[in-house]
């Protein structure tokens, strides 16, 4: 009998493992299916969505007004568009009818998507899709990490989220790079951890929460941890035991450190948000030209009665501490690197973070060249961004323009409020994407089209604020929102169809919802801040949580163990 080498019992085991806790227990397709399908890419999102309905040709959706498999609201949206084209006249407008037949084609990519989560929800044990989920996030996480990682080795810094350098490449904006298995915008990646924050702490997995609760820190977005911390309160207040508690609060304590120790400027710039949302001043004053100067050898006038007091004991001890040690070198060289401090502790210069390399860039970058470009040829037609002298700091945020617009366009186009003023027509990301300005993804050049009430509302709101300095660059100063979206292009037909036959499709299982109840309620949060239908990405993972949900507590089926 010969010994097998250490070599082959390692892969037999692992093959063992894989038999065992994966194979057996992991839905593959579901998981390819996500782990594809949530890519920002188009070219791979349509590609995946036909594969995957082939290998399970099912077209059995199964829509109605009573008892719907699937949410109605997709297939009603899709009439009001075509309604909207009728009776409108658009279909003597080629490209018009180019655009209405890509916004049908995401429409019914979302049909097909909510059609495969269904079916693998519905061909599998629950406890399946529930060790899919968790082998998603931790993917999820380990992409995540890898960027964090890329971060490191390019700026040699131990907390990337500090360093200034590179012209503030990263600093603030760290996260924004952190954009894990979708590769789309690190917001993305924070809405799909938030609703895993959730999911692992109703189902009391303590280790995958944490895993979740710390990617979507490092992803830096401000309002998601708003969010998610007002959802705690709920949670703690209302739907938890005495280990979920415990959990909570230890998810308080590192969001607490993260904002403290960790990026203490994203706790600043998520202050003066606030602010500004409150129509507070949060003008920055300038920075004194004293600010790096000792106190002592400040003048009295700059100084208020604390530190002139600190002033004079500041000098106070200098004197005794010359006296005693009149005789004795002293290194007072501030100029090299290493040098003596008042006290006698020795200190390494370090770099000065007032340097050029220290500040943000001043130069308008490549991506936002078009932009501007487009505003200098189009300045007759943008009331606020083609303004010959432009408020350098606008004070009301994009989000608030964008919503008030579109109040004040259907006020004045009554006619528009029961079905909207069309698909493409002045509040999506389709709208955006046919511009041929390069906003989310290409258009052909040929083909383009933007309406005249898109370009004089939203379009002018973001190109005012999207052609500025970075900073301006926020979810709060875009005119993006799904509600904003369904009530300007759909009328209130759509928003009620929205309420009605989407939310209300998975709300009216409240009495089984677990995890599912505070998931919609980040669902209707996050719906304020992007078009996240048309995204196709966290809107299918929400949909695979709540059928879940649904159906495990419908057939009260018991669970085993995760690993």
């Amino acid at each position: 009998m010969t010994l097998r080498k250490p070599r082959e019992m390692l892969i037999d085991k692992a093959i063992f493992y894989f038999n065992e806790k994966i194979k057996n227990k992991v839905d593959l397709k579901l998981l390819a299916f996500l782990l594809l399908f949530l890519n920002v890419k188009l070219v791979i999102k349509i590609p995946v969505i036909i594969l995957f309905t082939l290998l399970q040709f099912n077209f059995k959706f199964g829509f109605s007004f009573k008892n719907s498999r699937l949410p109605i609201f997709y297939p009603l949206v899709i009439a009001i568009a075509v309604f909207n084209w009728l009776i409108g006249n658009n279909y003597a407008n080629l490209n018009y009818t180019v655009v209405l037949l890509t916004g049908i084609g995401f429409w019914i990519v979302c049909i097909l998507a909510i059609h495969q989560v269904k079916l693998a929800v519905e061909q599998n044990d629950p406890a399946v899709i529930h060790q899919t989920i968790i082998v998603f996030f931790i993917i999820n996480a380990l992409f995540s990490v890898g960027n964090l990682a890329v971060i490191f080795l390019d700026t040699h810094a131990i907390n990337p989220y500090t360093y200034q350098a590179q012209l503030q490449k990263y600093f603030i904006n760290t996260g924004d790079y952190v954009r894990g298995i979708t590769f789309d915008t690190s917001t993305t990646n924070a809405v799909l951890n938030a609703a895993g924050v959730i999911y692992f702490l109703v189902r009391k997995n303590a280790l995958m929460l944490f895993v979740c609760m710390a990617t979507l820190l490092l992803t830096g977005s401000n309002f998601i941890n708003i969010v998610i911390l007002l959802i705690f309160l709920l949670v703690f207040a209302f739907r938890s035991n005495r280990y979920q508690k415990s959990l909570i609060v230890i998810c308080l304590v590192f969001l607490s450190v993260f904002m403290a120790k960790i990026s203490p400027q994203n706790n600043n710039y998520a202050t003066d948000t606030v602010k500004t949302l409150l129509h507070k001043d949060v003008s920055v004053a300038k920075p004194s030209i004293w600010a790096n100067v000792q106190i002592r050898f400040r003048p009295d006038s700059v100084l208020n009665a604390d530190e002139r007091r600190q002033k004079i004991a500041k000098i106070f001890m200098d004197s005794v501490y010359t006296v005693k040690h009149l005789h004795d070198k002293a290194i007072t060289n501030a100029e090299s690197k290493v040098y003596v401090v008042d006290g006698g502790r020795i200190a390494i210069k370090g770099p000065d973070i007032n340097s050029a390399s220290y500040q943000s860039s001043k130069q308008t970058p490549p991506e936002q060249e078009k932009l501007v470009q487009f505003i200098d040829a189009h300045k007759k037609e943008l009331p606020i961004s083609g303004k010959e002298t432009p408020e350098s700091t606008p004070t009301t945020p994009g989000k608030i323009k964008g919503f008030l617009q579109t109040a004040f366009f259907l006020q004045k186009h009554l006619n528009n409020t029961i079905t909207g003023i069309g698909m493409g027509n002045f509040s999506s990301k389709l709208a955006f994407r046919a511009t041929g300005l390069g906003f989310a993804g290409g258009y052909p050049h040929k083909f383009v089209y933007i309406n005249h009430d898109f370009m004089v509302n939203h379009l002018d709101v973001y190109l005012n604020y999207f052609s500025k300095r970075a900073g301006l660059h926020s979810l709060t100063n875009s005119p993006f929102s799904v509600y904003d979206q369904l009530l300007a292009e759909y009328g209130l037909i759509g928003i009620a169809g929205f309420f009605i036959y989407y939310l209300g499709f998975f709300a009216k299982h409240h009495s089984v919802l677990t995890y599912g109840l505070p998931i919609l309620l980040l669902m209707l949060a996050v719906f304020f801040i992007e078009y996240w239908i048309e995204q196709l990405s966290v809107v299918v993972f929400f949909e695979l949580l709540l059928l879940l949900n649904i159906k495990e507590n419908s057939t009260l089926k018991p669970l085993t163990n995760e690993f």
